[in-house]
Parts: structure tokens; C-alpha cells; sequence
């Protein structure tokens, strides 16, 4: 992934201009071509995930997503998810808050180094923690000495879901607000509220929609993520194996309908995911509609 696109918001003005602008046979062709494109390489595979997934019935898709392995799969993602979202959530705001709001040296590095996991490899990224904390690593020798094992356990899981989702709360937060600039925490702070209470009353209610924005795309990328999760996991069943490996270790087994009973749970994330994009996406263009006409 080499970059992600922030939250924006539609201007209805240049969306009135543009169709007056193209003919309408040029409208539906880029329309008919936009929709078959998903069609064909998104809804159709999906929709074959789920056939596939009840192809021998019910009962092989329950007793495949009840199976203690695929439970086991099931509660290590929901765990790594759960830590590594709002320490992401906490970096982003945090990040975001330094680049926008203060001037200093280093800032254009410190962007840089959030972008960092977007241009690198999943694999190389979970590879630097098995060169950082293997037993010939490192720092291995010591950890070794304390009885501490990061690698192919839920803490090397953990602290390589953290360095690939580590920039989306911040891209999603940066942009939105260098847009909304520092007036209003100025004028908070001018009228004598500390940086708390200005950061808990101004800043937050000002970016809930990017933040929200943020975690949700952050949480997708946490469950779904192979790479570098494969990397320093060791594929362990029942102990180290996320959802994405479980079903990998499903399908190089020939065992296709239990496989895909476990990726239908993660496309019907998928979905609901997008749903509440949508929602936050809807919420924000109409918070931002008051706002557009007061101005």
C-alpha cells in the first residue's frame, strides 16, 4: 500500500457543475463501467466466499467456525485488534495534535516515519522484529536471560499489528486539521482553559468523525492483516494463529469449505465495516452542510 486517501467532504456546487459539464451517455458509461468493475472483481468474489462457505451445509460452516482452533483464531485477532487500535488511536491524536498545532524541527522527518508502513513490505516490516527479537537477534540473548519471548507469541503479534496500522489514525487526523488550523484552541486558551480542558471540549468534538474514520480503518487493517503477522507468528494452532493464517493453514490443507467459513466471517466484518464507514462519512458531510451555510 503506498498511500491512503483522507476523509473529504463533497462540495455539492462542483458536483451540480461537473454534470452539467459531461453528457449524459458519458455519465452512464462511466457509471456502467465503475459498477461492473466492482461487480466483477469485488461482489462476485464475495459473494463466492459465502456460497463456498455453505456448499456442504450448516452444519459443516458451525462446526468449522466452532472449531477450537478457528475460536482460538477468532479471539487472538479480536485481542491483538483491541490493543493495538487505541494505542494507534492515542499515537494518531497524539501525532497529529504535534505536526498541526506546534512548529518544530524534525516535523517533516516525523511525517515521513508515519508513512514509513505504508511503503514498506508487510513481511519486511514483521522480518525487522525477527532480526530485533529472535533468539539470534538483537536482543535476543537478553530476553532469553529473562525468560521474555516476543516472537512466534502475541507480543511479537502485537508489536508488528501495531507497525502496520500505525499510520491511519494519523493520516486521517493530519490533514483535517492543518484544515481547521488553531483559532479555536487559541480562543480557548485566551479565555484561560488549560490544554486539557481545551484538547476535551474544543479539539476532540472538532475531529470525532476523522478519528472515528481513523480507528475504523484501523481495526479493518488489524483483523485482516497476513504479512507481517505470518512473519513473527509461527503459525502455532490454537495459540499464535490470527484469522487470516488459520485460514491459510485451512486452505493449504484442502479443507475448502472450513476455510471458507472462517473467510466469511471476516468478509461479513469487512461489510459491516464499510457500513459504518458510510455512516460516519453521511454524519460528517451533514455536520459539515450547517457549517458551509453559516459561512
Amino acid at each position: 500500500m503506498s498511500g491512503h486517501v483522507p476523509l473529504t467532504y463533497s462540495n455539492p456546487q462542483i458536483q451540480n457543475s461537473n454534470k452539467e459539464a459531461e453528457p449524459r451517455w458519458v455519465r452512464y458509461l462511466l457509471i456502467t463501467l465503475a459498477v461492473g468493475f466492482l461487480g466483477l472483481f469485488l461482489v462476485l468474489p464475495l459473494l463466492a466466499i459465502f456460497i463456498k462457505a455453505f456448499d456442504k451445509g450448516s452444519s459443516v460452516f458451525l462446526e468449522a467456525i466452532s472449531n477450537p482452533d478457528a475460536i482460538a483464531a477468532i479471539k487472538l485477532t479480536m485481542l491483538v485488534a483491541l490493543i493495538a487500535v487505541p494505542l494507534n488511536a492515542i499515537f494518531g491524536v497524539a501525532a497529529a495534535w504535534a505536526i498541526t498545532k506546534f512548529n518544530f524541527k524534525g516535523k517533516s522527518l516525523l511525517i515521513t516515519i508515519i508513512d514509513l508502513p505504508f511503503a514498506i513490505s508487510p513481511v519486511i516490516a514483521g522480518l525487522v522484529f525477527v532480526l530485533l527479537f529472535s533468539s539470534h537477534g538483537l536482543f535476543g540473548p537478553w530476553l532469553q536471560a529473562h525468560d521474555i519471548k516476543i516472537i512466534f507469541a502475541v507480543p511479537g503479534i502485537v508489536l508488528a499489528t501495531l507497525l502496520i496500522t500505525l499510520p491511519f489514525v494519523a493520516r486521517e487526523l493530519i490533514p483535517l486539521m492543518q484544515t481547521q488550523g488553531t483559532a479555536d484552541e487559541e480562543a480557548s486558551m485566551t479565555l484561560g482553559a488549560s490544554g486539557w480542558k481545551t484538547f476535551w471540549l474544543v479539539t476532540l468534538p472538532n475531529i470525532k468523525w476523522g478519528l472515528l474514520y481513523g480507528v475504523i480503518l484501523c481495526t479493518a487493517r488489524a483483523i485482516g492483516e497476513f504479512g507481517a503477522v505470518s512473519v513473527v507468528s509461527g503459525h502455532i494452532r490454537g495459540m499464535t494463529n490470527t484469522m487470516p493464517l488459520h485460514i491459510e493453514i485451512l486452505y493449504n490443507e484442502y479443507q475448502f469449505s472450513a476455510a471458507f467459513a472462517v473467510a466469511s466471517l471476516m468478509s461479513l466484518f469487512a461489510i459491516i465495516t464499510l457500513v459504518v464507514k458510510n455512516i460516519i462519512e453521511w454524519k460528517a458531510n451533514k455536520t459539515m452542510k450547517p457549517e458551509e451555510g453559516e459561512a
